[in-house]
């Protein structure tokens, strides 16, 4: 296998000529911007960034193009189809170009920011805040704006490279990486004032030269020769993702479907979109494959999805997209569910889809209660991920390929989670991450709780940015961490109201005895407190009960979680 050096901005022009493209296996763009920073960080300091897979090939095939928009027409005949690689390469060209990235039906932009006036040396690990706040992989909600900017400031000074915030690109020291290509050092250093003749003129200007010749970085470019068939080119696709544990088991079973299979990507992206605002969970949690992989072997594992046959693939294909249908349907009609995202795994709509098929989507009104109940347990529960999630996941399936019902997965389940109950130890020093929290807003919008000052009901549609959703500290943050409580408690759910983003700003770090006497209760009475659980005592309120407050609102929370619960009780 022929090895080359390429560099990055030859790699750069390949996308603009169309020359270099994706295979059909290959999935979306995901990168977050805090990996492209990480990446531009890496090749800024001389670090290695791996290697790049390429497949020379004539053959016609499905091709996707790259997600930057090309600039002009190919040039040759020959065209390389990028292998290992996708998320690095696009994510440098969407950078040095200044082009959004194409990601479905919309165009995102990474803009990411670099210190002229950073500190020398190695990296050193620091907390780095979003525009949009610090949001995990598990986090359900927007988080709330906090008054912390001088705090955040003072951390971003340490860094080199940060992903873009309306407060830093105000400040003339942290330039655009995207301006630094396309700009001359007078332009980019003129709001601050400097000239040649400035003492710092010389050492600005050598980082920017520093942060240019990142399009110099050599990538060693591994060939494929042209010989190869596409199912060739599939396995070693496989093989080099499985050794570097680089896709997840989803992707690698799509590579080999799609070898037998042509156009079967765009199958689950022409699906996908009918799930409009959950599209991109659909895709990105596997959830097709996984359904497909089901039907076609009876078990949840991708390790003998190549040995299947095409016909077998597409009956299975027509069983998963009906699973997947009836699934998603029942979770948001049924289960009042505003988003998929919400859910603690994605594995809790298989059971619910697999069991409508076996029953040609008939179930009586106990089957129904059982779902729920099994379904909102599960999920509060982390049921899949109490263990080996595919493990599980088979002993459930056991269950509902054998024809038992939802009444045998709830026993199963009761011998997996031990508790169906809750009470307040299930609330004390869980935060935001847990099941229990997004629990929690389940109950809360179907008992009709409100936005305190708007007196709009709690909904994650809501249009408009005043409006979104966000969780709030009843306590503020900065308040009890002056008072010197331990962190675990200050961010636990019992401290947690959703408010619409307006009043979560107009509140910021009030005291709940100012803020609840003065611009609540006056108009929307102690009821609207009432409705998130909060106690009516105002001997609650001040700082000094915030422990009394907290034991109080565990307890109103494991009530009303189990009274929800309660509903689907068998008739």
């Amino acid at each position: 296998m022929p090895k080359t050096d390429i560099t990055i901005q030859e790699l750069v022009n390949k996308i603009d000529r169309k020359e270099l493209l994706l295979p059909e296996m290959q999935r979306r763009y995901v990168w977050t911007a805090t990996r492209v920073r990480d990446l531009l960080d890496s090749l800024y300091r001389g670090y290695p960034t791996g290697t790049i897979l390429v497949w020379e090939t004539d053959e016609e095939i499905i091709v996707k193009e790259m997600p930057i928009e090309a600039g002009r027409e190919p040039s040759v005949a020959s065209r390389l189809l990028l292998l290992d690689g996708q998320q690095r390469i696009t994510s440098l060209a969407a950078v040095i170009t200044g082009k959004k990235v194409h990601v479905r039906n919309r165009k995102k932009e990474i803009e990411i920011l670099f210190n002229l006036d950073h500190p020398e040396g190695p990296p050193e690990e620091v907390t780095e805040v979003e525009e949009n706040g610090v949001k995990g992989e598990a986090e359900e909600y927007d988080s709330e704006e906090e008054d912390e900017e001088t705090d955040i400031q003072s951390e971003m000074r340490r860094k080199v490279f940060v992903v873009g915030s309306h407060a830093l690109k105000n400040d003339p020291v942290w330039v655009s990486v995207s301006d630094i290509f396309k700009k001359t050092d007078k332009e980019l250093l003129k709001p601050l004032g400097i000239n040649s003749d400035d003492c710092r003129w010389d050492k600005y200007t050598g980082r920017l030269n520093r942060v240019r010749k990142i399009t110099d970085y050599p990538y060693v470019m591994q060939v494929l020769e042209k010989d190869k068939s596409y199912q060739e080119v599939t396995e070693i696709f496989v093989r080099v993702n499985s050794l570097g544990i680089k896709l997840r088991g989803s992707d690698l079973a799509l590579a080999q479907i799609t070898s037998k299979w042509k156009g079967f990507m765009e199958e689950i992206e022409e699906f996908a979109r009918r799930f409009k605002d959950d599209e991109d969970y659909i895709v990105e949690t596997g959830l097709p494959v996984r359904l497909l992989t089901i039907f076609a072997t009876k078990q949840c594992r991708f390790k003998t999805i190549g040995r299947i046959k095409v016909d077998k693939l597409k009956e299975s294909w027509e069983k998963a997209k009906q699973a997947l249908d009836f699934a998603v349907n029942f979770a948001r009609n049924n289960g009042d569910i505003d988003r998929l995202s919400f859910l603690s795994s994605p594995f809790l709509l298989i059971p619910i889809g697999i069991f409508a098929v076996q029953n040609d989507e008939r179930l009586n009104a106990d089957d129904e209660k059982k779902l729920l109940k099994w379904f909102f347990i599960a999920h509060m529960r982390g049921h899949y991920s109490l263990g080996s999630s595919e493990t599980i996941m088979d002993s459930d399936l056991s269950i509902l390929f054998g024809k038992n019902g939802p009444g045998a997965l709830l026993t199963q389940l009761q011998n997996h989670v031990k508790k169906f109950t809750v009470d307040a130890s299930d609330i004390a020093g869980r935060g935001t991450r847990s099941p229990m929290f997004s629990m929690l807003y389940f109950v809360l919008k179907h008992n009709n709780a409100k936005d305190w000052f708007s007196g709009i009901k709690l909904a994650d549609k809501n249009v408009g940015k005043s409006q979104s959703i966000q969780y709030h500290h009843i306590f503020p943050k900065s308040l009890l961490q002056d008072a010197k409580y331990e962190k675990k408690e200050i961010n636990e759910i019992a401290n947690m109201a959703f408010l619409a983003g307006k009043t979560n700003r107009h509140i910021l770090n009030k005291e709940p005895k100012v803020y609840f006497d003065r611009d609540i209760i006056p108009k929307r009475g102690t009821g609207a407190l009432e409705l998130q659980l909060v106690p009516a005592q105002k001997d609650l309120w001040g700082l000094d009960q915030y422990r009394e407050f907290l034991d109080h609102r565990r307890n109103a929370i494991a009530k009303v979680i189990n009274d929800y619960i309660s509903r689907f009780e068998s008739i």
